[in-house]
């Protein structure tokens, strides 16, 4: 009597396990899920320059906007340098203009008068040369001695080279100042206004401002401290886009397509699925990452593949464990956002 029953349980049970294998909800091959993690870009902002800190306006976590003002640097020193600067050009443009408009009728005017006395004095020598000589003359050399002659004769030697000094001066004025003189002002002028755009250019690059929309996620000095190129002051994390790196065997990436809508989601909200899709696929096979969870060997070949999500809630955060569901017979969609 024992038997018996035992036999009938055990073809109830077979039976039971045929009917369950062959009714079992069976898995959809089109859909599989993934697991990966969230990734963000990030940029390190560092000063352009060497100087202490003035300020530092943002703190970690604050949002903020493209172009918005993140820290400054003292540029005091360079204020006073473009000061001087300011002052030296000019003093290099009125001499610049002076050289352009030349001499003025006044001083042209003035050398005349000059070659005029100085006409005169030599005239007055050659008078005094000549009267000596007919002395001499007449005297057979007795009325005049030698040292007056000599005397005479180098004063109007003298005197005919002032006029001639006087005459040249006198050219010159009215001829003006040389072009290279006035190529010369103009190069030099030029020199110290590229100076002066340096200057302001190194007091513009003491602001340091965010490039695009994100958010604060390190603040790296303080005021009071020494920047430099080679010192970032502030990390910030992008906000857009995002994505969740996952990865895939061989077998799945024929079902994958750039565009192809997913769901992802967090265990902070399980029940609230995000819209993704398909992104960035790799076309080079690599080791699965440890940090990556898989059902498969760590060790087993996989591509790498970035599913694209938009965030409006910031809900996802660098390195967020995430669950990506893929529905591979959905209609692939061009990507929207940068991969």
């Amino acid at each position: 009597m024992k038997k018996s029953i035992v036999a009938v349980l055990v073809v109830v049970l077979l039976a039971a396990g045929t009917f369950w294998y062959f009714t079992r909800p069976k898995a959809d091959a089109d859909q599989f899920t993934l697991y990966g993690n969230v990734d963000i870009r990030q940029v390190s902002l560092a000063f352009e320059s060497s100087d202490r800190v003035a300020e530092m306006r943002v703190q970690e976590g604050d949002p903020v906007k493209a172009g918005q003002v993140l820290a400054l640097l003292d540029t005091r020193v360079l204020a006073l340098q473009a000061a001087q600067s300011e002052a030296q050009i000019g003093v290099q443009e009125q001499a610049l203009l002076k050289l352009r408009n030349g001499s003025r009728p006044e001083e042209i005017g003035q050398a005349r008068a000059q070659v005029a006395s100085a006409q005169a004095d030599a005239d007055l020598a050659a008078q005094q040369l000549t009267r000596l000589n007919g002395i001499a003359a007449s005297t057979g050399g007795k009325g005049v001695s030698q040292q007056d002659m000599d005397s005479a004769l180098s004063k109007a030697r003298s005197t005919q080279a002032q006029l001639d000094n006087r005459r040249k001066a006198l050219q010159l004025e009215q001829v003006g100042p040389r072009k290279e003189d006035i190529g010369q002002a103009e190069a030099q002028l030029n020199v110290s206004r590229a100076e002066l755009a340096l200057l302001k250019h190194r007091i513009a690059q003491a602001e340091l401002k965010s490039p695009q929309d994100a958010v604060v996620r390190a603040r790296l000095l303080e005021p009071g401290d020494m920047a430099s190129p080679q010192r970032p002051a502030y990390t910030l994390a992008i906000t857009d886009p995002k994505w969740v790196r996952v990865y895939i065997t061989e077998p799945q990436l024929g079902l994958l397509k750039p565009g192809q809508r997913a769901k992802v989601t967090t265990d902070s909200h399980p029940d609230q699925a995000i819209d993704g899709q398909v992104g960035y696929i790799s076309s080079v096979a690599e080791f699965t990452p440890k940090n990556v969870e898989t059902k498969e060997l760590r060790t087993s070949l996989v591509y790498e593949v970035r599913v694209l999500v938009k965030d409006p809630q910031n809900r996802l955060r660098l390195g967020m464990p995430a669950t990506v569901q893929i529905d591979a017979r959905g209609a692939a969609n061009p990507p929207t956002a940068a991969q």
